[in-house]
């Protein structure tokens, strides 16, 4: 993303914490006169021992000067949590490393990712790239959710499927917090990979095309690897509980498997091996 667009995001990510904070847990009288939800800025620029003025300009995405130790108090004042913490990194300090835009592999999955992935014989997973594009997933996977080798290569993004793809909100129960979820890991890659303008444009094409996207991004969440429980209705096989596991892949390569394990004491596994053999 440009200078403009990081400056934006930055903007809405620290209005947001901002907002989440309770005044009363952090010793400030909640009062009757606060016409929006959360901390005032003096309030923050207070806990985190800076100016008001420094932390207004630093909110409303001015291009000025930080540093590691002043965002450290600025994080501690907003309660952000490690992966917060380097999300914001990424949006100040690290900012001006320049990183080249994903190369096209024709084959980006090893064979023994390729191995792993058979091996899951019962564990629905999907492989994604730092774009989320979807570059590998099982057979579990095919039948659980949707048969991916059908989708257009350019459509088969994992965020873009969640929110365009009926299969996807049907199945999920929550499909807001399955869908959440992923956000949180996308913008993980948003902050870290600031000078690929391929995150903006995606950002506002999904933005225009699906408002449900816009509400749920705005939100800013964060998450390198969320671990949540998934519930999930299939239309054939009925109701089955997924734990979410998600796994950075060590290497050059910026791949991510996102693991569905069945979740234990649940009938969930037995299902899958019936949906697998009758199919």
């Amino acid at each position: 993303m440009n200078d403009k667009n990081r400056l934006d995001a930055l903007s809405t990510f620290l209005k947001t914490k901002r907002a989440e904070l309770k005044p009363e847990s952090l010793g400030f009288p909640s009062g009757t006169r606060r016409r929006t939800p959360g901390l005032r800025r003096e309030e923050v620029a207070q806990l985190a021992g800076v100016s008001t003025t420094w932390y207004t300009w630093l909110e409303q995405g001015r291009d000025i000067k930080v540093s590691r130790s002043v965002l450290d108090c600025v994080a501690q004042a907003l309660c952000l949590n490690k992966d917060e913490r380097e999300y914001l990194y990424d949006l100040t300090i690290d900012a001006n490393s320049v990183t080249p835009p994903l190369k096209k592999d024709p084959s980006p999955i090893s064979s023994s990712l390729e191995k792993i992935l058979s091996d899951l014989t019962y564990c629905p997973t999907i492989v994604t790239d730092r774009y989320c594009q979807i570059v590998g997933w099982n057979t579990a996977a095919a039948h659980v959710f949707v048969d991916f080798a059908n989708i257009p290569e350019s459509q088969r993004n994992l965020i873009r499927l969640v929110f365009s793809q009926k299969e996807f909100k049907v199945l999920a129960v929550n499909w807001e917090h399955f869908a959440k979820g992923f956000l949180s890991i996308f913008r993980t890659y948003y902050g870290q990979y600031s000078g690929d303008e391929w995150y903006t444009a995606f950002i506002e094409e999904m933005s225009s095309t699906y408002p449900d996207f816009l509400e749920l991004w705005t939100q800013s969440q964060v998450s390198k690897a969320p671990e949540i429980m998934i519930e999930f209705r299939h239309a054939k096989a009925g109701k089955m509980l997924f734990d979410l596991t998600s796994l950075q892949v060590q290497g050059e390569t910026d791949l991510r498997c996102s693991i569905y394990t069945p979740m234990e004491g649940t009938t969930t596994e037995q299902k899958l091996k019936r949906l697998i053999a009758n199919t």
